[in-house]
C-alpha cells in the first residue's frame, strides 16, 4: 500500500500550464485583438484596457487554481450579472471567441490543456449571450440592481 507521503503531489491546472506568466500572456494577446475590434472595443470604457486585463487575468487564474486575487478584490465572479449591462450578442460572442482562440493558439500548450481551457472559454462565452445581433443588452444604460451587485 502506498502512503500519502509517497504519492505525487497534485498540481493545479494553473501550475500545469505555467502559472501567472501563461495567463498574463493569454490575456495580453487577447486584448491586443479586442483593442482593434470595432464591435468589442466600445464595450470597454478604459482607454488602455488595464483594468479589464487585470480582471480577466485574475479571474482565470483563480478559476484554474491560482491565487484568489479576483475573489479578494471583487467577490464572487457572477459572470452573467457582471456582463448583463453589455450587449453580448451572437456576433459579439463570436468576436470574443475569435480573439481568445487567436491568443490561445500562441501559447503552445499541451493538447489536453489547450482543449480543457478552450472548452471552458467556449462554454462561458455562449452562456453570456443576452441579446440578438444589433440589439441592446437587457440592462443597457442602467445600473445593475443592488440585489445583484
Amino acid at each position: 500500500m502506498t502512503s500519502p507521503a509517497s504519492q505525487p503531489a497534485q498540481i493545479s491546472f494553473y501550475e500545469a500550464v505555467g502559472g501567472h506568466e501563461t495567463f498574463k500572456l493569454l490575456v495580453d494577446r487577447f486584448y491586443e485583438g479586442v483593442a482593434e475590434d470595432p464591435e468589442l472595443r466600445p464595450m470597454y470604457p478604459e482607454e488602455d484596457l488595464t483594468g479589464a486585463r487585470h480582471r480577466l487575468c485574475t479571474f482565470l487564474e483563480q478559476y484554474w487554481g491560482g491565487p484568489k486575487t479576483y475573489g479578494q478584490e471583487r467577490g464572487h465572479p457572477r459572470l452573467r450579472m457582471r456582463h448583463a449591462v453589455f450587449p453580448v450578442s451572437p456576433s459579439a460572442r463570436d468576436a470574443w471567441l475569435r480573439h481568445m482562440r487567436n491568443a490561445l493558439d500562441t501559447l503552445d500548450l499541451a493538447p489536453l490543456h489547450e482543449q480543457t481551457l478552450w472548452d471552458y472559454l467556449d462554454r462561458a462565452a455562449h452562456s453570456l449571450i443576452n441579446t440578438v445581433d444589433g440589439g441592446e443588452a437587457p440592462a443597457a444604460g442602467q445600473d445593475v440592481p443592488g440585489r445583484l451587485s
